[in-house]
């Protein structure tokens, strides 16, 4: 399987790629993802999955029962959370 388009870009523009891990390293920062991070973090070890290497994730939904998901499908997924259904406007 190749680059996606994204990880090409930034591959061969590397002042774009300093720029793009500067802004992530300071949104990372904030309190709210942090404390996000370390609630799946939570989910992950109450759900026997943490650090055990079997490719799961507990699922990024958001106001939803939390399951087991395959990492691929789970982060790679824009339609887990309300905030990627927000930015993607309303369905015609």
């Amino acid at each position: 399987m190749g680059l996606s388009r994204s990880a090409k870009y930034y591959r061969e523009n590397s002042e774009a790629r300093a720029k793009k891990n500067a802004y992530q390293a300071k949104y990372n920062k904030k309190k709210g993802e942090s404390k996000r991070r370390s609630e799946l973090n939570r989910l992950n070890r109450l759900f026997g999955t943490y650090g055990n290497g079997d490719k799961k994730d507990v699922s990024h939904r958001s106001g939803k029962k939390p399951r087991l998901e395959a990492q691929s499908s789970n982060r790679g997924s824009n339609n887990n959370t309300s905030g990627d259904r927000r930015a993607r406007g309303k369905k015609k």
